[in-house]
């Protein structure tokens, strides 16, 4: 069982190794995607600095907490891309019948799909994200528990984009879904947990999982509590399972679309 693991890891790896390599084969395209992308989400931290200057804070978050927010955001949404970039278009995979190239490799369908392909832009959101928090100065300890958050909100990010994908094994044009939602996460991710109140503040915790990737993150660096982290792992974890049942579940329904593609 670890051989298998292990073994799955190390293809795993080697994938996202020469998906960045293939990216880094145009490196000014490369670079530009990059630069633009921590560009990009700079601009709108500009905007934050303004706004706070004006009220001192909003829904109880001043200028730190705002870049930590940003700061899990960019990093946790980042990695899922660089890592797992397939998980946000694998609806379009099953409606369109290219799940087969994958079927008939001798490697985990899940973990082949997930890992064939990665977003450049992404290691812009990714090191935005990281100096972010280390511009908080969090100290050692600090830095290490950004990490593990950071992992845990990849899970929950990539976990719930192939909960969503899977289900187009079941219904039809729930790719533009899987799109609205994902950047719904992103949308709320940006804003502070306390401008959200009763239902809708119960519905970005759990159904849209905006609380537990990004939010409680935030609140564990500003003050450690194991059992707030704990529930994070937890629920990361859980959300995995589930995904992947239900993506193999879907699978058996998979109809092939009879295409002919090579991939090396």
């Amino acid at each position: 069982m670890l051989t298998v693991v292990k073994n799955q890891m190390r293809v795993c790896a080697l994938s996202v190794k020469y998906n960045i390599m293939r990216e880094m084969v145009n490196k000014v395209t490369f670079l530009t995607n990059v630069g633009f992308m921590v560009l990009n989400n700079a601009t709108f931290l500009v905007q934050w600095m303004i706004l706070l200057r004006m009220r001192g804070d909003v829904g109880g978050y001043t200028m730190r907490e705002i870049m930590l927010l940003w700061g899990f955001m960019a990093a946790s949404f980042g990695l899922s891309h660089i890592l797992f970039a397939r998980a946000f278009s694998l609806s379009d995979l099953i409606i369109k019948g290219k799940l087969d190239s994958f079927l008939v490799q001798p490697k985990n369908v899940l973990v082949s799909v997930l890992t064939s392909a990665t977003d450049s832009s992404a290691i812009g959101d990714f090191l935005y994200g990281t100096a972010l928090v280390c511009a908080c100065k969090p100290g050692v300890g600090g830095f290490f528990l950004f990490l593990l958050l950071v992992v845990t909100g990849t899970v929950i990010f990539t976990a719930f984009a192939v909960l969503l994908g899977s289900l187009s094994f079941w219904f039809v044009r729930m790719d533009m879904l899987q799109n609205q939602i994902v950047m719904g996460i992103v949308s709320f991710g940006t804003y502070p947990d306390g401008i959200f109140k009763g239902a809708s503040r119960f519905f970005l915790y759990f159904i849209i999982p905006v609380g537990m990737a990004v939010w409680h993150p935030v609140h564990l660096m500003v003050s450690f509590d194991a059992g707030m982290f704990f529930t994070v792992a937890g629920y990361a974890c859980v959300l995995l399972a589930l995904a992947v049942a239900v993506f193999y579940r879907g699978l058996r329904r998979y109809a092939s679309g009879n295409l002919m593609v090579a991939r090396l």
